[in-house]
């Protein structure tokens, strides 16, 4: 499970005194432990899936306090926020180039036999099964319309 993987890795960052990813690494503990209690889970414990949907909004909201941060003139926060994101995204599957999410996305479209904009979320619940976490949400929301208009 990424959790325990995540255990052994913060393990190893205290010990090599790395405290950027040490402190990263509790984040993402106790995002996951707030998931986990939020859930009803927390002696079974989350699933992958589920482990990755948090680890996901995790990468979402260091990329826009990063955005944020560039806005507000602070480069140094804003580097160290994506710096946080990278440490993150090794937890999480490749994410698919969007040419791949285009593909993916002409293929359930032909599938499902939907040419029709009004029939937009029902595309993009079958690309997000499809696509398993490897894709932001966004991403396919924006390519979902585009391929639809």
């Amino acid at each position: 499970m990424i959790e325990a993987q995540i255990e052994r890795d913060l393990k190893t960052a205290l010990l090599s005194g790395d405290r950027l990813q040490a402190d990263t690494l509790r984040g993402i503990k106790s995002a996951l432990l707030y998931a986990k209690v939020e859930k009803g889970k927390r002696d079974s414990g989350l699933s992958e899936e589920e482990e990755r949907t948090v680890l996901a909004r995790e990468v979402k909201k260091r990329i826009e306090s990063a955005e944020l941060y560039a806005k507000g003139g602070s480069k140094e926060r804003a580097d160290t926020e994506l710096k946080e994101k990278a440490i993150i995204e090794k937890y999480l599957p490749k994410q698919l180039s969007e040419s791949e999410v285009k593909d993916i996305i002409g293929q359930v479209i032909s599938e499902s036999g939907v040419n029709d904009l009004s029939q937009m979320g029902r595309i993009i619940g079958l690309v997000k099964q499809k696509t398993a976490g490897s894709a932001d949400g966004a991403l396919i929301a924006r390519l979902v319309k585009e391929a639809l208009s």
